[in-house]
């Protein structure tokens, strides 16, 4: 399958806008070659800021130039921009709703050889837990960049999370519109949702096909909007297959799945497994290995779904 950047198609989409909207500006942590803002920084210097290894100055700086008018972009590692400025995020752009779009990089243990230290697990909860910040994890390239024109366009504070490695294209040739706080049913199925987040989404469609060769069909959804979060799509899914099965490149705890379970104990109990890395944090390998060893793969949401749906009957009788 064709596999693209995000982080590339985030670089070409702001120098698109940057051509469009003088107002647009990008602020990036001394990691713009890796974040592939330099591409910004190369044809409009006069509105590039590298910070340097300095996050908060540059949360700061980027809350400074939103009240000033302009629509700033900041980007660096997901783990330094969620983790070291957590708390200038918070004061400086959530508590006062600015204008501030944060595109994180090298979200997830997909990261790889940098180890645990550099892999971002969870930078989602973080994220979502604070008042006004809608929170957003692209499934491809192609609808990365319609999220970065979408939150340019936006009034208010957003977290968008991108990745180190390649993501199957999975949106191409399609007539898909990424909307925020709206999830795109991928595939239909009658006996269990499959939700997924970034490039699990993928992974979810090839769970889905192994699935229906074993007569099991799956809706496949993906939630790229965790916050706010598609709460009528979770309640559908809920009522057509009563179950749902999360699948995230993040904590268990406070990512997609603690959203998903939020609305459905709520509003309309059913049982839901949430597949993810369970509270600990990640280590150094390759990325093919590291999903492997975490049970990220395709194999294993089969394996979970098929036994979400063998306790099906005894889930009901208690229930009832």
């Amino acid at each position: 399958m064709k596999k693209a950047s995000l982080r590339e198609a985030y670089g070409r989409t702001l120098v698109e806008l940057g051509r469009e909207n003088k107002d647009i500006v990008v602020l990036d942590a001394d990691l713009s070659g890796s974040t592939k803002t330099q591409m910004f920084a190369k044809e409009f210097p006069e509105r590039f800021f590298n910070i340097g290894i300095a996050e908060q100055d540059m949360i700061g700086t980027a809350a400074g130039l939103a009240v000033a008018g302009k629509i700033p972009f900041a980007s660096t590692f997901a783990i330094f921009a969620t983790g070291r400025a957590w708390e200038q995020i918070r004061q400086s752009v959530a508590y006062a709703k600015l204008n501030v779009k944060i595109v994180a990089s090298h979200g997830g243990i997909t990261v790889g050889d940098d180890g645990g230290s550099h892999q971002a697990v969870e930078d989602v909860g973080l994220m979502r837990i604070l008042p006004n910040m809608t929170v957003i994890v692209p499934a491809d390239a192609i609808e990365m960049a319609q999220v970065i024109r979408t939150v340019a366009a936006y009034n208010g504070p957003v977290y968008v999370r991108s990745a180190r490695i390649d993501f199957p294209v999975i949106y191409e040739g399609t007539d898909y519109k990424f909307q925020i706080g709206k999830g795109n049913i991928l595939r239909e199925g009658n006996d269990i949702t499959i939700m997924a987040m970034g490039l699990m989404v993928h992974f979810a469609l090839e769970a889905a096909s192994l699935l229906s060769l074993q007569g099991i069909e799956s809706r496949v959804v993906n939630m790229s909007t965790i916050k706010p979060i598609d709460r009528q799509l979770i309640l559908n899914s809920a009522r057509k297959t009563g179950m749902i099965l999360t699948v995230e490149e993040h904590l268990v705890t406070g990512g997609l799945g603690s959203a998903v379970c939020e609305v459905v104990a709520e509003e309309y109990p059913v049982p839901v497994k949430r597949i993810g890395i369970k509270d600990r944090f990640g280590i150094s390998g390759k990325p093919d290995k590291l999903l492997s060893y975490f049970h990220l793969t395709p194999q294993d949401i089969v394996a979970e779904a098929k036994q979400l749906l063998n306790s099906k009957p005894r889930l009901l009788r208690a229930v009832g």
